[in-house]
This record gives C-alpha cells, structure tokens and sequence, in this order.
C-alpha cells in the first residue's frame, strides 16, 4: 500500500517492528503504517492467517472451473485482452508480469515472460490461484477488492513474507453501474518498482473501463463529460447513457466522482444536472457536436457533447403542456433493422416487435426484448412478478444469456438498488461452497476468520439472489437450501441463533431440471420451491430477431466504423445452429471484426474462425470453443484443489507462456504456407508481435 502519492515502500525496520507488534500485542500503532495498510493486515490477522508460516490450503480452480469463469467473464476478458497486451509492451523491460484477475481474486489471465514468471509460479501467481485477502494476506489484487481503490503493495508490505519478493500494483475494474468486476495487476520483483507504475495500472483499468461502457451503450445516447474541454472523447471522460425520455442508464467512474454515488442508479437527467431534457433534445435537433458549458452551483462547471448512435432520430418537440417524450420503440426497432446486416429474412411486418405502454420508462429488461416472439413472452412474463414475491427460474442451453437475464430482472425490479448477489453453483469448489451461501461462525473449521462470515444469502438479504448452474449443487446443499426457502432464516456453520432473510431467488440451469429430479439428482421438493415461474430462453437458432442481435453486437464491437455482413454469408450463418448461443455469436463476431483490415467494412468467410469456417463447409457445428486466456501463464491442467494446493510451493513446469503461444504460432504459420501477414492476421496480433513470438530455441531450426 502506498504511503504517500510518490510511491514509496516503507522502510523495511518500521516494517519489521510493525510486524512484532502485531504478533506480539494483536494491535499495530497508528503511527507505524498508514491507514490503507493497517486495515489489510489486520484484515488478514483476523482471517487467521499467519505471516511467517506456511500458508492454509488456498483454493485453487481446476481446468474445468477455470474455463467456466473465462465463459462467464468473457466481456471483461475480451476488452481487457488488448490493454493488457499494451500494458505488457509497455512493461517488457522491467521482467514482470500483467495479470487479469475476477471479482473474487481468481486469477483468469495473464502475460510476461523472464525468469520472474517462474519466482511468481512458486507463489501460484498463475490463471486459477485466488487472490482474496481471506487466503493470500495483504496483496495488491486482494487489497485492491477490500479497498475498492487503485492500490500498491511492496515488498515486506505483503502479508505473508513468502511474497516479500514482489512488488504489486493493482486497480479495479468497474462496469458502468459502478460495480467492481475485477482488478489489473503488473507484478514484479520488489528491486524493480518504479514510482509511474501505479499511474500505469489506473489508466490501463480506466481504458477498460471506457471500452466496456462504450459497448455496453453503443446502441444508446451517451453524454460526454469532463472539467475541461480537451478531455471528451479520452479515457479520463465521464460517460452517462441515456434514455430517449431522459432518463440515466448507467455512468463510468469519472462521472460518478463529479456527479456523485446517485449517478449509478437510474434517475433523470434533471435529478443530477442543472439541463432540461427538452434543452438537450433542442440541441440535439440543432445538430450541434461542439462542447458546451454547463455551470452548476457549488460545483465545478462541466464540459458536455452528446454522443448519438449512427441512425439515431432525433425526437420531435414534445407537444406543449407535456414532458419528456413518449418512447416510440417501433421507431426504435426500425432505426435498427436499418443498420448494416445484410441478412436475408422474411419481411420486417412479420417479425415480432414490442410495443411499450406509453407510460413506461425504458429499462434493463426492454433492452433485451429485440423482436423476438419467444424473448419478448419472457420478458413480459418476468415483468408481470417483478414485484411479486414468486421466485424465477431461468432455464435454457449454455450461452443464451441467462446471467443477462436475472441482471435485468433486478435492475427493472423494486429492488434494483439493493444487492444483485450472484453465485455460480458449478464453479464453486465443493468444499467451500456450504461456508460461502451459509456463512460460519468464528472458529467453525481450519481457517475460518476469526470474525466469521455472514454468506452469500445474507449478503443478498433485501436484494436479489442468483444461484446460477443451480442443478450442480451437492444434495446435501439441496436441503439446506430449502430450509432457508421455507423459513426465510440462515443457519451459520458452526451454530448460533438462526438470521432472518428477505431477498427475490432467481435460480438457472441448462440442465432440465425436471429429468434431473427423475434421476434422483435434484430434490423434488426444492424443485417445487424454486419453480415459481418458469421462463425458457430460446436458442439463438430460433430466434426470430437474429438481425437485431447481429446489429447490436456488431455496433458494440465495433462503434466508431460501419460494418456489415457478406450476404452469401449472412445466409449461411443464418441456417447455422449456433451450439455455442449468443455467447459463441458474439465470439465469432469479435474475431472476424478484429481479422479486418483497417479499410475493410464487410465480414467475409475468411475473417470468420477457422473451426467456424469448417463447421460452415460440414454443414455441422462441433463443439463450442472455450475462451481462453491468448497467452497463459500456465497449462491448464484438470485437477482437484487439493492436488492445486499441494503444487502451490513446487516450481511449475517450464514450458509454460511463451512456447505455448510459440508452439500454436508456428501451426498457424505452417496453416499459412509461410505467409506471415496472413498468420499475424489469423492469430490477431501485428506482424511484429509474430516476429518476437517466433523468435527463439524453438524456432531456431527456421520458419
């Protein structure tokens, strides 16, 4: 943690007296560490954890668990992907290493190479190992988490002396609803600090978090805010989308630090800024794109440029003696069908469309409904018990949006400001998943912290809770789980009185449950229980609205040019069956626009993935690929965590990053005939990071 804004370790004696102190007394002098730092390691003392010795068996994701995440993190991944590729160019020299980690410290990627990547191995500084205070101490990813705040940790400021040899800095992820969805991290050996890097690490976080807001409202109005002039249009922007009535969808960070923490809920314009919405829509009608000025009282001026979607209309005037304009979404979706997708389908007055009340504000869930007849049943049907104590389940093959789904059902609910709590019944390592929904009291098993824990039921309380993957759960959980659905109480592990709690369940699975219940896999009781209201989500193969999607995933990927669709292969992608769902559509999109030159503005079938092109040719889809991180640290092995833990103090395997990436470069170059322009442009790397990549013992014996 850093002491002052330069950057400056502690002095390793005050550090050192600091650590007696804790040991011996439990206490640590507010004059030894600053604030940030006395939290951590109090924080970490309280977990139980002990600094001199030997870590407790951290849990460690297997092949199986780790893959799952990247799928459920794959938007975060993918734009986090290429600043980490700049992070790391920008880094080579100071042998270290850029690591990508989740919400809850699990580390889901990374990129270096040097011999530190073998030290940070030792200290399973690799995709899989968690990063939570709870088990790794004081650290820059974990402390960045418990902080919520940009944070760097060097050397003997780490907890545990095991990783005094690094030195860590780290900034949080956030999603343009202000939540945290993971940190960025550049590691290295403590000699090698320099004082810029935690400036580095938060504009890296802040490009992310500009590129994942400017995706996610790629179809919407935003408006451009800053203190000054010259800041619109870079990362250190405020962002805030738009309604077209008015109302705020979402804001970055920047615009909730000048707006304030009521910038994140949605609200009117008014609500925060001295601007009319009418003003705004004049303006917008005068079609004006310059800067503005907008003074406010007691509050510094701000810079405004409102940033409209390519086709967007322009409202009329609203009539005199009304307010905001009524939303017209069959306007809406007819702006989108014009958008560049050459897709051969039957005629538009035959695709289903949404028509809103009048007196409806747009909201999460109106996002969602695109025209399809099946999504938009589902979509009314949830919004029918949105205020109704009924429990949702979401049932529907891998990738067809249901973690969507539930997240716009909070977001469109009565309790959209409360907690949204998601756990992902699969991903959960068995052992750990009772002590992470229940909660334990302090001493209830090895390792638990000394305060306890409340769970993620209770964290849910008043708010939404979303068990996702919820055929997976261990039958004994089962039980328990219904209990707490019968009598709306917790029971920590370990004891104690019984916690009452309220929260809206949404469960989902793309297992049937139903069969499952008839192979004796599922409680039929708690089938009961959670089948308030089932909703089926309908594969992309069915999907009537298939052109809308493409065009909204084709403008979030790639807002600032027009593309579009080859139309003999927008045939041939329309009669493919999409095993893989909006997930493996979205992927497939990603690719091929990445593949693109930079003049080209249609998708051909050369842009396309190689395996989506030999499905194509097959008339067959194969199995799903599964996002992977493009340069891991190490080989994804499937293991238990048990045999994860063991491995943790042992040197890994030292064919690791880069004869990986070496290894998969030289088969694609060979795919290639030796073209090295066209591999560059299959692997999506320039032609100088191939040249680098090749470069080494094992390309030694020539290309």
């Amino acid at each position: 943690m850093v002491k002052t804004p330069s950057g400056a370790a502690l002095a390793p004696r005050l550090l050192r007296a600091a650590r007696r102190e804790l040991l011996d007394t439990g206490r640590l002098s507010v004059e030894a560490l600053d604030e940030g730092l006395s939290r951590s390691w109090l924080r970490s003392r309280d977990f139980g954890l002990d600094p001199v010795g030997r870590p407790p068996g951290a849990p460690h994701a297997s092949g199986a668990q780790l893959r799952r995440a990247l799928e459920r993190q794959h938007e975060l991944v993918a734009h986090a992907r290429p600043v980490m590729e700049d992070l790391f160019e920008q880094t080579r020299d100071s042998d270290g290493l850029v690591v990508l980690a989740d919400a809850q410290g699990l580390l889901l990627g990374a990129l270096g190479d040097g011999r530190f990547v073998d030290r940070a191995q030792r200290v399973a500084l690799r995709p899989g190992a968690i990063w939570d205070e709870r088990w790794r101490g004081t650290n820059a990813i974990g402390t960045a988490l418990a902080e919520q705040r940009p944070v760097a940790v060097l050397g003997g400021e780490h907890f545990l002396e095991r990783n005094a040899f690094l030195s860590c800095t780290a900034a949080p992820i956030r999603d343009p609803q202000g939540r945290v969805l993971g940190v960025l991290d550049i590691s290295g050996e403590q000699r090698g600090f320099q004082r810029h890097t935690l400036a580095l690490v938060r504009s890296a976080a802040r490009m992310v978090e500009h590129r994942l807001f400017q995706t996610r409202h790629a179809d919407g109005l935003r408006l451009q805010l800053h203190l000054q002039p010259e800041g619109l249009g870079t990362p250190t922007e405020g962002l805030l989308a738009l309604s077209d009535d008015g109302w705020i969808l979402g804001c970055n960070a920047a615009a909730q630090a000048w707006l304030g923490a009521e910038a994140a809920r949605p609200s009117p314009l008014e609500a925060l800024l001295p601007l009319r919405w009418a003003e705004l829509m004049d303006w917008a009608r005068e079609g004006s794109e310059g800067a503005r000025l907008l003074r406010r009282e007691d509050a510094p001026p701000l810079w405004l440029r409102l940033d409209a979607p390519r086709g967007w209309r322009r409202p009329a005037p609203a009539p005199r003696g009304h307010g905001a304009t009524v939303v017209d979404v069959e306007a809406q979706a007819e702006v989108a069908m014009t958008r560049p997708v050459a897709l051969d389908l039957a005629p538009a007055e035959q695709v289903s469309r949404t028509a809103m009340p009048a007196s409806t504000t747009p909201d999460a869930l109106h996002l969602l409904d695109l025209g399809d007849a099946a999504m938009h049943q589902a979509v009314m049907r949830a919004r029918r018990v949105l205020d109704k104590p009924i429990p949702l389940l979401l049932q529907g093959e891998s990738g067809v949006g249901k973690d969507l789904f539930a997240r716009a059902v909070h977001d469109s609910g009565p309790r959209r400001g409360r907690a949204y709590v998601a756990v992902n019944c699969a991903a959960l390592p068995e052992s750990l998943i009772e002590a992470e929904l229940f909660g334990y009291r302090p001493g209830a098993f090895t390792g638990a912290s000394r305060d306890g824990a409340q769970g993620r039921l209770r964290e849910a309380h008043g708010g939404t809770l979303f068990l996702d993957e919820i055929g997976d759960m261990p039958l004994p959980l089962q039980a328990r789980l219904l209990r707490v659905l019968q009598d709306r109480q917790v029971q920590p592990l370990g004891g104690g009185p019984a916690v009452a709690v309220d929260f809206q369940l949404i469960g989902a699975s793309h297992r049937p449950l139903r069969q499952l219940v008839a192979q004796g896999l599922f409680r039929e009781d708690l089938y009961y229980r959670l089948n308030g209201l089932t909703l089926c989500l309908p594969p992309v193969r069915e999907r009537q609205d298939l052109p809308m999607l493409v065009a909204r995933l084709l403008a979030a990927i790639e807002p600032a040019r027009r593309v579009e669709l080859d139309p003999p292969l927008a045939r041939e992608l329309m009669a493919y069956r999409w095993p893989g769902n909006v997930r493996q559509l979205e992927q497939a999109l990603r690719i091929a626009c990445a593949l693109m030159e930079p003049g080209e503005s249609v998708i051909r079938r050369g842009h396309l993935p190689d395996d989506l092109v030999e499905e194509l040719d097959q008339g067959a889809p194969l199995p799903i690929p599964v996002l992977r991180p493009e340069r891991p640290v190490a080989a994804e092995v499937e293991r238990s965590p048990e045999s994860a833990r063991a491995e943790e103090g042992r040197p890994a395997p030292p064919a690791m990053l880069r004869e990986q990436s070496r290894a998969h470069a030289r088969r694609v170059l060979a795919d290639c005939g030796g073209n090295r322009s066209e591999a560059a442009r299959r692997l999506g790397i320039g032609r100088n990071t191939l040249y680098r990549l090749l470069k080494g013992p094992a390309s030694a014996s020539g290309e």
